[in-house]
């Protein structure tokens, strides 16, 4: 037996190749299959060129596990090695220092399929590897390769005749785990589900029918191979190969979890300037901007890598589910080198044109249908417009808002249909809006009423969106239905006259003022509205409501606003002029405000607790 050292500068190589060669130890099997993989790829190569002569035969890789001798093998069927290709594959790991191993192989642009790098990381997890490998040339011998964790190793002529390689891990005590099947059949159809060779992991029980018609007999169970991939799928295939039940069932393999079907997809494909393949699925968000169980898959040749794609994809396509499949795309290194790198930024701009580019196809071809999808398209547009810059312009084409009677209109469309009833005296276009046109009825109907228009804005996300708007569209303000009095909601320059004098109004803002003492924050203000108007109506100040749900979003940043309200009195409504100042100062002036109060916070669904109990309990005595 040849005996030699591996070519390393330092003892001290395989502890750290066991702790920093990846931060995940489970990634050896995806880089042993991978290598295998590369293997049987090189060897369809031959094949094609007519270097290699016959049938290339059945090249499924298999991987076993023996729990009784504590091993774990990967078989390939591909090239395989001669004895001086193992010395140059395996035995040269030529580093001078620990540390320039670390920095040289940490900033590896795309380790995947170099089996020098890859193969080691079965040290991670074993304390003796053994490699039995036949090369493709029938000329060459076989040859056996066997190490032990240390820079020693020992190659042996083998008997082997049919080409390709075998790796068995001796599988270490912390590590066995890797000895339970489930564990690694886990790992395969984490790793390897879509790889292009079929893969192998034992066997599995199917029911088979015999027979036909009157002859067909009860269903007979046969073993099978187990394989665990789908070498072929959908995102490797030109979109004219695929129908739209094709795409839905490549969801339901990727998500066998998931429920409910996509909306709709869009299927990537570009080889210049960068190599990108994919399909993006457009979920059904509602109103819901929860993290996504069904993440976005990032491959790298049909290997997968990761579902922590942010440094890859923008924000908010993070919302999308569906693959990425590139081998231009650094793998492992770190977040900030992701940032800067050019390939990775041109990758993110093409992805967020075709996702652009796609949404207003959908939208000019059949905008009915795009507006019965607003409810899960808007979350996403609007996180799309707020994020990314030339998404928004792009958006700005095809982003819609919502009235209160269902009618959806694009942002300039609606600017123009406003414009000349809801233009204040700042010559800004005031956009009025209600959260819920159900608990804002009065208040929706009574702008209704002044000729105004009333937006839906329901989504967890409205309040950064209109901010936003207001940003970039400068002239531009919303106002919410309920935040001030409907004569005040687009200012104008006109003046009321109050029929009280200045004392009766200071006696009716001394009842209200006593009403509302204990509720820091909010005040009273007397306001001569039309006798048509409510005596008295709650508000809520648009600023600070505004701050205190984009607070609730974001998870805090600007202080606790408490639920504050303005309690705006009508001094022309016949109950204040004429009846609460008729009664004598006391306890039934005071009754009669309580009352009124009660009703302007029961229409905001604001009376609430022991308060409301109170307002019903003195209604049903009044009936009495």
């Amino acid at each position: 037996m040849q005996k030699g050292n591996i070519s390393v500068q330092t003892e001290n190589i395989f502890p750290i190749i066991k702790k920093f060669l990846y931060s995940d130890h489970e990634i050896f099997l995806r880089e042993l299959v991978s290598n295998a993989v590369d293997a049987t790829t090189k060897l369809k190569s031959l094949a094609s060129r007519g270097e290699l002569k016959g049938d290339i035969g059945d090249l499924t890789i298999e991987i076993e596990v023996n729990k009784k001798k504590g091993t774990l093998t990967v078989r390939d069927k591909g090239i395989g090695m001669s004895e001086e290709e193992v010395n140059k594959y395996l035995n040269q790991i030529a580093i001078s220092s620990a540390q320039e191993f670390l920095e040289k192989y940490q900033g590896e642009n795309n380790i995947i399929g170099k089996f020098g790098l890859g193969f080691y990381s079965a040290f991670m997890v074993a304390d003796k590897v053994e490699v039995s490998t036949k090369s493709w040339r029938e000329e060459d011998a076989g040859v056996n390769w066997v190490c032990d964790g240390t820079p020693e190793f020992g190659i042996s002529p083998n008997k082997k005749t049919q080409r390709g390689t075998d790796i068995v891990l001796h599988i270490s005590k912390d590590n066995e785990e890797f000895l339970e099947e489930h564990r690694i059949e886990e790992l395969l159809k984490k790793y390897c589900k879509f790889l292009p060779v079929p893969i192998q992991f034992g066997t599995r029980k199917e029911s088979v029918d015999e027979g036909e018609g009157e002859k067909k007999k009860k269903p007979k169970e046969v073993e099978v191979a187990n394989i665990i991939n789908n070498p072929s799928p959908a995102w490797k295939k030109q979109p004219g190969e695929l129908t739209d039940e094709d795409y839905k069932k490549f969801y339901e393999e990727l998500y066998p979890y998931s429920f409910q079907a996509p909306m709709f997809w869009i299927h990537l494909n570009i080889d210049y300037p960068f190599n990108l393949t994919g399909i993006l699925y457009f979920p059904k968000l509602a109103n819901s901007m929860e993290v996504q169980k069904n993440k976005i898959q990032l491959y790298c040749n049909q290997v997968y890598v990761t579902d922590e794609v942010k440094e890859i994809v923008p924000d908010f396509l993070t919302l999308l589910h569906g693959v990425i499949d590139s081998p231009d795309i650094p793998l492992n290194v770190s977040r900030s080198y992701l940032q800067s790198d050019s390939n990775v930024r041109k990758i993110t701009g093409y992805i967020t044109k075709k996702v652009a580019d796609r949404l207003h196809d959908l939208f000019k071809s059949d905008r009915t249908e795009f507006e019965n999808k607003w409810k899960d398209l808007g979350v996403f547009i609007k996180y799309g417009m707020l994020s990314d810059e030339k998404f928004h312009e792009k958006a700005m084409d095809f982003a819609l808002l919502k009235n209160v009677d269902g009618s959806f209109f694009t942002i300039d469309d609606y600017q123009k249909k406003v414009s000349e009833t809801q233009t204040d005296k700042h010559k800004r276009t005031v956009l009025l809006y209600t959260h819920s046109p159900e608990e804002h009825h009065s208040q929706v109907e009574a702008a209704k009423g002044r000729g105004y228009d009333v937006l839906e804005f329901d989504n967890v996300i409205d309040a950064h969106f209109m901010q936003h708007l207001e940003h970039k569209l400068k002239d531009v303000t919303f106002v919410r239905v309920d935040s001030d009095t409907v004569d005040n909601l687009v200012q104008k320059d006109e003046k009321k006259e109050s029929v009280l004098s200045e004392k009766e109004q200071e006696e009716v803002k001394q009842v209200f003022e006593s009403l509302v003492k204990e509720k820091a924050g909010n005040s009273v203000q007397l306001t001569p509205l039309s006798p048509d108007d409510q005596p008295v109506q709650i508000t809520r100040p648009e600023f600070l409501r505004r701050m205190k749900e984009m607070q609730a979003l974001s998870g805090g940043g600007y202080g606790d606003f408490g639920d504050m309200y303005n309690v705006v009195v009508n001094t022309n409504h016949p109950f204040i002029a004429e009846k609460l100042l008729k009664m004598p100062e006391g306890d039934d002036r005071n009754a009669l405000g309580r009352h009124l109060l009660d009703l302007a916070l029961l229409n905001q669904g604001m009376l609430k607790g022991a308060d409301l109990a109170a307002f019903v309990k003195k209604s049903l005595a009044f009936l009495k």
